[in-house]
């Protein structure tokens, strides 16, 4: 009887459970898929982070608002509504070209404290690199994330190029200082979950550098460009689920789509802008000073790269 029951057992969890892994072929009559993705309405509102509480304000602050503010916009977004740094990809495709013809170990930036790109493609069991240009120490700390929570990937301090000055406290050097040395490359290997594919990266000193991921496990991806362009090319004849992806469009979007032989599939998405509170340190018009800093401590904090817009 306790063998039944488990055979039983076993037949259940095989038939519930899809054995599936991407094969690679030559493709002789692919086609391509190409277009663009815009934004429509209004660009959320970026995040606000007060630099006089964090860590290399004078330094991180060389990009800020003037205020002792600074911002992080998730959305990169052009006049037109281009919308740039999302992922397009297809969805559970199980052969075609193959993997090493797109893929390459993704490379994350510490670079005038933000992590450079914003967005990228990593695979399951393939490394991260994550380098630190910047004259102060950077943190990274890595999850992966679902509607289920986020779970520790790695978490290791992030060396700065020893050719750097080591004391920039002085506001004039600080702020004026503007060279990009490579810290040992970090090598961090991806774990993720069954069954998830998010991933994402912060700063544990700095709190608003932040760079996100999307684990493959095909080929056939992109990520849109200035113009809001992608294309994927050497697709196998058929029809596909295409997804567009960004980490806060809250959730994929999905069409279908068919590949004609040798033929090409032209696609114009249109996202609604998100509406509402999208994350709690949301930018607002009026920001309260919840430390009872000065607006003369603020002013010594002076964007000499960049001045950003609320």
């Amino acid at each position: 009887m306790a063998r039944i029951i488990l055979l039983l057992l076993l037949a259940v969890f095989f038939c519930g459970t899809t054995v599936w892994a991407y094969e690679e072929m030559v493709v002789s009559d692919g086609g391509t898929v190409f277009g663009t993705v815009k934004l429509e309405g209004h660009v959320p509102k970026p995040k606000g982070y007060n630099l006089t509480t964090l860590p290399d304000q004078i330094y991180c602050g060389r990009i800020s608002d003037g205020h002792g503010w600074r911002l992080l916009q998730p959305f990169n977004v052009g006049p037109a509504g281009e919308f740039r740094d999302v992922v397009v990809y297809l969805e559970d495709i199980e052969k075609g070209k193959r993997v090493a013809s797109t893929f390459a170990s993704p490379r994350i930036e510490a670079r005038d404290c933000r992590f450079m790109p914003f967005t990228t493609i990593i695979r399951e069991k393939e490394n991260v690199v994550v380098v630190n240009m910047d004259p102060v120490m950077h943190d990274i700390q890595a999850y992966e994330s679902s509607q289920l929570g986020a779970r520790v990937l790695f978490n290791v301090p992030l060396p700065m190029n020893q050719q750097h000055p080591r004391d920039l406290k002085d506001r004039s050097e600080a702020a004026l200082y503007h060279r990009h040395l490579a810290g040992e490359p970090m090598k961090q290997l991806v774990g993720m979950s069954k069954g998830r594919r998010v991933f994402v990266m912060q700063c544990g000193f700095h709190a608003y550098m932040e760079s996100w991921g999307l684990a493959m496990d095909n080929p056939y991806y992109a990520t849109t460009d200035q113009n809001g362009h992608f294309e994927i090319t050497d697709i196998p004849p058929g029809s596909y689920k295409l997804v567009v992806w960004h980490p806060y469009i809250g959730g994929a979007r999905e069409q279908l789509i068919t590949i004609p032989p040798k033929g090409q599939t032209a696609v114009e998405v249109r996202i609604p802008a998100p509406v509402g509170r999208l994350y709690a340190n949301q930018m607002v018009d009026h920001p309260y000073t919840r430390y009872a800093i000065t607006d003369e401590v603020q002013s010594q904090i002076v964007p000499t790269l960049i001045r950003q817009e609320r």
